[in-house]
C-alpha cells in the first residue's frame, strides 16, 4: 500500500464560548492515501466540517483556538506552519471544495475574475495563459462554452454550474487532496449523480486523496473505500466500507443505517434514533451515546470509552464497551 498522503494524529479543536473552551473536535485520528476516499459520516453538528476546516487552518478565530495534535502532510506538521508557508499549500496542494457554492463564490466578482485569482496566486500564471488554464479547467468539469463563463457571474449559473465551478476552482492546481463538504447538497438527482461522476474521473486521473464529508450514505457506499462515523466530536466507529455497511459494531451506526429510507419506508413511520444530539456545551459523561443507546450499561456512562479493535487485519475499530470481552457485554450484544 502508498504511504499516506496525509496523517492526522488527536485532531482536537476547540470554540471559546463565554470564557470556555469547547471540544468541537475530540483527538481525532486517520490517514488519507493517495487515489483513495475516506469519508467523514454522521449528523448535523457532529463536527465532520470542522475536522476539515482544522485541517485547512481556516476556523474563524475568534471563537476558534488554534487546533492541536498533527496533521502530517509530506512530513510536515501543517499545525506549526506560518501562515504565510500554509497559504502555499492551502488551495495549492490540498484544496477544499465548501458546502454551498452560492455562498462560496463571490457575488460581485466574474467567475473568470475568481479563477484567474488561483492562478495567478498558485500558478504564477498571467494574462493569456491564466485565461487558458482557467478556461481549459472549466472544460474539464464539463462546463460549455468556457470561454464565455469567464464573463459571467454566479447568479447568471445554476446550482450544478456552480458547483462544477467549485470544483474546476479546486483542481485548478492539481492538488494532492481534495477535501469535498457535502459537495452534492441542495442539488437535485440527476445533477448529484453528474458531480460525483465528475469527482470520481478526476481522482482516478491524478491519483488525488478524496476527503469526503456527508451524511448521505449512499454517496458513501458509491464513492468511499474507508469511512470513519463520527458522533459528538468525537470516532464512534472506523473502518472500510464494506465493514461499515455489512458488519457495523457501535449502536449509533446501527442506527443511523436503521433510519435511512427504504422501499417500504411508506409504510410507516422511520425508525428514529431517539433523543436528540447533545449540546457542546453538555456532553454527557462517559460514553457520548449512551443517553440513547438501547444497549446501555453501568459502565458506559463513566470515563472514557477506548478504542476496541474489531478486526485487527482491517483496522476495525468502534468505541463502544459491547467489545471488551466481558460477560455482560457479550449479552448484551446478543440482543443487538
Amino acid at each position: 500500500m502508498d504511504e499516506p498522503i496525509l496523517t492526522v494524529n488527536k485532531l482536537t479543536a476547540r470554540l471559546q464560548i463565554d470564557k470556555r473552551a469547547y471540544k468541537v473536535v475530540d483527538e481525532l485520528s486517520f490517514k488519507l492515501y493517495p487515489g483513495k476516499t475516506l469519508a467523514l459520516v454522521g449528523e448535523s453538528g457532529c463536527g465532520k466540517t470542522l475536522t476539515a476546516l482544522s485541517i485547512m487552518r481556516i476556523m474563524a478565530s475568534p471563537p476558534a483556538l488554534p487546533p492541536e495534535g498533527e496533521v502530517l502532510y509530506k512530513g510536515q506538521n501543517l499545525l506549526t506552519l506560518s501562515e504565510s508557508q500554509m497559504r502555499r499549500i492551502r488551495g495549492s496542494r490540498i484544496a477544499m471544495i465548501f458546502q454551498d457554492p452560492t455562498s462560496a463564490l463571490n457575488p460581485v466578482y466574474t467567475i473568470g475574475e475568481q479563477l484567474i485569482e488561483v492562478a495567478e496566486l498558485h500558478l504564477n500564471l498571467y494574462g493569456d495563459d491564466a485565461i487558458e488554464r482557467v478556461a481549459r479547467s472549466l472544460n474539464e468539469v464539463g462546463i460549455p462554452s468556457p470561454y464565455k463563463r469567464l464573463s459571467e457571474y454566479p447568479h447568471q449559473l445554476s446550482g450544478g454550474m456552480k458547483q462544477r465551478v467549485m470544483i474546476a476552482m479546486a483542481l485548478i492546481c492539481e492538488p494532492d487532496i481534495l477535501i469535498a463538504d457535502e459537495p452534492t447538497t441542495a442539488l437535485d438527482v440527476t445533477i448529484q449523480a453528474q458531480v460525483l461522476d465528475l469527482i470520481r474521473s478526476l481522482q482516478a486521473c491524478d491519483h488525488m486523496a478524496l476527503l469526503l464529508i456527508t451524511h448521505d450514505m449512499g454517496v458513501v457506499a458509491e464513492m468511499a473505500h474507508d469511512v470513519i462515523v463520527m458522533y459528538a466530536s468525537q470516532a464512534m466507529e472506523c473502518g472500510n466500507v464494506f465493514q461499515i455497511f455489512e458488519r457495523m459494531s457501535h449502536p449509533y451506526t446501527k442506527g443511523l443505517f436503521q433510519s435511512r429510507p427504504t422501499l417500504e419506508s411508506h409504510r410507516g413511520a422511520l425508525p428514529a434514533i431517539k433523543g436528540a444530539v447533545p449540546s457542546l456545551k453538555h456532553y454527557p459523561d462517559g460514553c457520548r451515546f449512551h443517553p440513547r443507546c438501547p444497549f446501555v450499561m453501568e459502565k458506559c456512562k463513566k470515563g472514557p470509552v477506548p478504542d476496541f479493535v474489531i478486526d485487527n487485519e482491517t483496522k476495525h475499530v468502534s468505541k463502544c464497551w459491547l467489545y471488551d470481552g466481558t460477560p455482560e457485554s457479550a449479552e448484551r450484544r446478543g440482543r443487538q
